[in-house]
């Protein structure tokens, strides 16, 4: 199939978001079982979510599958305009990687009935079992809402305070924030860059079960250095300033706050219970030794013990589970983690028991295990991977195959019910599954390797009681991964080749289409995981996935192994590349790379440390120079800041002060492609790998994407990034001249 056969690809590929949109997705139970609530756009092609509710009473009666209805639809409460977002709300959408448009998040309170969410700076509140929804008056721009568990106040960020207003629109006050002494560089209820970037707290405030108080976070960023990131398209714009901690430098201040509901004034100097003046209700600060743990990495309050919280120190290797004296503030050691590679965080962690144990995911005897008290409840045939829920019996989690499991289950994650009794399997079938659930209701997602998209079923009891639908896009094409283990480590590894391809047709040149690192695990028991994969391959080439060392989902010895040494990463690349070419078509004289983040630092690194190995590579956002990344994320895997251990960062940058860190011979293609706007892996580490490309006499290419940040949710963008990748690879690969004589010889194309 030719190049001009394959472009609608591109476009849809693009337009529907990697055929994500129109999908349900961050779906909630009510604890009364009667409905589910979710968010879902109209269409495949449609960005913009609205909040949607299943009703499951006439499902229960046996009288149908109840019905979905729209509780809130951002066109109808936005009279049609356009969605505007404030600098703090895209940054916020940045942070987690959303690229969709309308009601992206929302909250609920206890009993399942009150939702709030903000709408382009808006706040609004939908009452569920009416089917009503309103606005409530604040003042804005609205950040991250949500209802008290008794639905009676709603809280809210905005212009750097936590307020508070009645659900019945009346009273809106300060809670939290800044005395007269405090500038615009401390915040109130928001969570900190390297929170939101790296530990996966999106979070800056929590309510008690009562409703009566919270938790708020009080980040000061005065320490933080300053970066600005410019739009060169735009002279006339002023730069933006962004506080960001690179490896070594200071991190924000984050300090915890129990602030009283009752007794908040609109406006004015309440003094809090430490003596502080401030904006807002009565105050006590929590306290901890945060010199040692200055990572606030998890609050947990819930009806079933005292607040709970998860603080690390900054190397990462030793955390603390406290429990907070909510009428003094002090904290308790409930249990102390350490490790000398470093502590991982996982979702829905911690969190009490109702019976009021601690449970945890531990690292213990090579495996990743679920703890419940002092209790393992699994063992080395699973790797647990995250908390779902916590029920009165049972904890529901995530988890892929063990080290010890009879079948590697290669990129499958289920869903297991885990007791004193046993473990239980709940998913069904290969795939990646995951699940929500409240009470005897489950929402179970799904995503397999021979249907495309995601299937969503709601479960009663373990029984099927519902589907909710999807009106996301089918993809034009079926991408066939032939999953398998490589080599002498058995790295996790998918291979796709050209639809239709024979045998005769003979060896193939290669693309490894990795991301490769920490936290990414690419090598997935679904569908539609690889559908660019597969386009690449019907371009010509045999495509391989492949996840080694440090990559998620196997064992704490894998991820860990690559401690002061990422670069077991290119090791596992070119191990999986060879074992692999024993087993299917390729051609070893032909070899390229393609990647994004990571995946675009391990592309660079192939070509300028294995030339012998690798003829082209395409690195999209790379990071280069590693003293420009940030800290909890390089701290954590080279045991310290660029002044701790300077010879590690520059063994790993592909780029020093000197030029280009042991570059190889011959010189290689390279492409590298980077959006100017990008906050998190700043322009400057492609600007610097040019310069030092330059320097050495070494031709590249570079694509700069304007306005464009590590996302590339731009539809023509996405579009013509993959297109221009093909046309360098093949050029790069010398099979555009082959390419174009199969044209000739098969004749005109039939469009």
């Amino acid at each position: 199939m030719t190049l001009r056969q394959q472009l609608s690809f591109p476009r849809r590929h693009a337009r529907t978001q990697r055929f994500t949109l129109g999908a349900p997705r961050a779906f909630t139970a009510s604890p009364d079982g009667a409905r589910v609530i979710f968010l879902r756009s109209a269409s495949g092609t449609d960005r913009v979510n609205s909040l949607w509710v299943r009703d499951l009473e006439d499902s229960a009666a046996g009288s149908g599958e109840g019905r979905e209805r729209i509780a809130a639809d951002p066109a109808v409460l936005l009279g049609g305009a356009a969605e505007r977002l404030s600098p703090a709300e895209r940054a916020r959408r940045e942070r987690s990687r959303e690229g969709s448009g309308g009601i992206v998040g929302y909250a609920l309170d206890g009993a399942g009935q009150l939702a709030a969410f903000a709408l382009s700076g808006r706040l609004f509140t939908a009452e569920l079992l009416a089917g009503t929804t309103r606005e409530l008056p604040v003042r804005g721009p609205v950040i991250d809402p949500r209802p008290s568990p008794d639905g009676r106040h709603v809280a809210y960020a905005a212009d750097g305070a936590l307020r508070v207003i009645g659900a019945d629109g009346e009273r809106d006050r300060v809670l939290a924030g800044r005395s007269a002494d405090e500038g615009e560089d401390i915040t109130y209820g928001l969570a900190e860059f390297i929170a939101a970037e790296e530990m996966g707290r999106t979070r800056g405030y929590w309510w008690s079960p009562e409703s009566d108080r919270l938790l708020v976070a009080r980040a000061d960023m005065t320490r933080v250095r300053r970066w600005w990131i410019s739009d060169p398209a735009h002279p006339e714009r002023e730069p933006v300033e962004v506080a960001y901690p690179a490896a070594g430098t200071p991190n924000a201040d984050v300090r915890l706050y129990l602030v009283d509901v009752e007794g908040a004034e609109g406006s004015g100097g309440a003094a809090g219970a430490d003596g502080a003046e401030g904006p807002g209700g009565a105050r006590t600060e929590v306290v901890w030794d945060r010199a040692r743990y200055p990572y606030l990495a998890r609050v947990h309050w819930s009806a079933a013990g005292a607040p709970l919280l998860l603080v690390q120190s900054r190397d990462q290797c030793s955390q603390l589970y406290l429990a907070v004296d909510t009428a003094t503030g002090a904290t308790r050691t409930v249990h102390r983690d350490e490790d000398p590679a470093w502590l991982e965080l996982f979702a829905g962690l911690p969190a009490w028991a109702p019976d009021g144990r601690l449970v945890r995911i531990a690292d213990e005897g090579g495996a990743r295990v679920l703890v419940v008290g002092d209790r393992p409840l699994t063992g080395p045939q699973l790797h647990v991977r995250a908390v779902l829920d916590i029920g009165e019996h049972d904890v529901l989690v995530s988890a892929s195959a063990g080290e010890e499991a009879a079948d590697p289950e290669i990129g499958e994650i289920h869903v297991y019910r885990v007791s004193e009794l046993g473990v239980e399997r709940l998913s069904e079938g290969a795939g990646v599954h995951s699940a929500v659930r409240s009470g005897e209701v489950t929402v179970l997602v799904s995503a397999r390797p021979d249907t495309p998209g995601t299937s969503a079923q709601v479960l009663k009891d373990g029984k099927r009681l519902a589907a909710v639908a999807s009106y996301a896009e089918r993809p034009s094409l079926t991408a066939r991964p032939r999953l398998t283990e490589a080599g002498a480590h058995r790295i996790p590894s998918a291979v796709l080749l050209p639809t239709g391809y024979q045998d005769s047709d003979g060896p193939l040149p290669v693309l490894l289409d990795p991301y490769g690192g920490p936290h990414g695990q690419r090598v997935v028991a679904t569908q539609n995981a690889y559908l660019t994969s597969q386009w690449f391959a019907d371009q010509g080439f045999a495509v391989i996935v492949a996840d080694g060392r440090g990559t998620p989902g196997r064992s704490p010895a894998w991820e860990k192994a690559v401690k002061q040494n990422l670069l077991l990463s290119l090791d596992d690349q070119i191990e999986a590349l060879h074992a692999l070419a024993e087993r299917f078509p390729l051609d070893l004289g032909r070899v390229a790379m393609r990647g994004w983040s990571f995946g675009g630092y391990l592309a660079g690194l192939a070509v300028l440390r294995r030339p012998d190995v690798f003829h082209a590579a395409v690195s999209g956002a790379p990071v280069t120079d590693l003293r420009l990344y940030d800290t909890h994320y390089q701290e954590r895997y080279f045991g310290g800041g660029p002044q701790d251990v300077p010879e590690v960062y520059a063994r790993h940058s592909l780029v020093t002060d000197d030029g280009l860190s042991a570059p190889e011979s011959p010189a290689r293609p390279l492409m590298i492609i980077h959006g100017l706007a990008d906050d998190n892996v700043v322009v400057a580490h492609t600007l610097r790998l040019s310069a030092a490309l330059l320097a050495a006499g070494r031709p590249h290419e570079v694509l700069p994407l304007t306005g464009v940040t590590h996302m590339t949710p731009q539809e023509e963008v996405a579009e013509n990034l993959l297109l221009l990748q093909v046309d360098f690879l093949k050029r790069s690969l010398g099979m555009s001249r082959a390419e174009a004589e199969a044209d000739a010889e098969d004749g005109p194309s039939p469009e």
